[in-house]
């Protein structure tokens, strides 16, 4: 069984990862073996800020879950075998240690996921419409 130190190695190298893509999201959890963001302009059904990914050392893993590959599964596609073997369930991946390989290919998912998750219609989220006085035209926000 790894150690908790690999352990802690594994977290710091994932969240690097994570914060090099969130500089537009919300940071929710930043503390020794969690790191979580939120995105900074949805809301969830019941108007917390949408969880977009975390970092999470458990047990007998370090986790990494990443919503966008559960809401836009095409960016699972073309993903490697060796990082299919990480996932479990639909957007989370567990690692005792992580290859640099690995690394750079997580690390594309994840700036693609996020890029992909900030264009996503929530079914419960209405847009706002606002009217130009000058124009008259509507603009979706």
């Amino acid at each position: 069984m790894p150690k908790p130190a690999d352990f802690q190695a594994t977290f710091e190298i994932l969240r690097g990862i994570l914060q090099a893509h969130s500089r537009r999201l919300w940071l929710v959890v930043d503390k020794p073996g969690d790191f979580q963001v939120a995105s900074a302009t949805m809301k969830d059904r019941i108007g917390r800020p949408l969880f977009v990914a975390a970092v999470q050392i458990r047990r007998s893993y370090v986790s990494y879950h990443l919503m966008p590959v559960y809401a836009a599964p095409q960016l699972l596609k073309s993903m490697s075998s060796g990082l299919k073997k990480r996932m479990q369930g639909k957007s989370c991946f567990n690692f005792t240690s992580i290859e640099p390989d690995q690394v750079k290919e997580l690390s594309a998912l994840t700036r693609a996921g996020i890029a992909a998750f900030r264009n996503i219609d929530l079914p419960w989220a209405t847009r706002q419409v606002k009217v130009s006085a000058r124009s008259g035209r509507r603009r979706v926000r």
